[in-house]
């Protein structure tokens, strides 16, 4: 199944390659880089540009900061989810403290889902 996505995202989406956080950096190189199934970092899918994409398990990443707790960001990031799920894409979101200080455990969850997505 191919994704429809807004061209005019992409260059924003490779800035955001070139500038991610720290959090993300972490989770990307240490875990998602060298997983033994395809992960893809800000990845632009409809009209929105995810964390990291598994397209194997139609799985989204997402690593939230502070921002994303905010009332309007709540409500937008529900609307993503939303848009996402209508796709047939699960998504999972971590914070930037979970990653941080919780590293193994968000690696285990996310190893854990896409076995279970992969094998069904």
């Amino acid at each position: 199944m191919s994704l429809e996505y807004d061209k005019k995202l992409i260059p924003r989406a490779k800035e955001l390659r070139k500038n991610m956080t720290p959090q993300e950096r972490h989770l990307w190189y240490d875990f998602l880089s060298t997983y033994p199934v395809r992960f893809q970092r800000q990845k632009v899918i409809a009209e929105y540009i995810a964390d990291f994409y598994c397209h194997k398990a139609r799985l989204v990443i997402e690593v939230d900061g502070s921002q994303h707790y905010e009332p309007e960001s709540i409500v937008y990031d529900a609307e993503r989810t939303a848009v996402f799920n209508s796709l047939g894409i699960e998504v999972l979101r971590f914070s930037n403290g979970e990653v941080g200080t919780d590293f193994r455990a968000v690696c285990a969850k996310i190893a854990y889902t896409v076995s279970d997505k992969c094998a069904k």
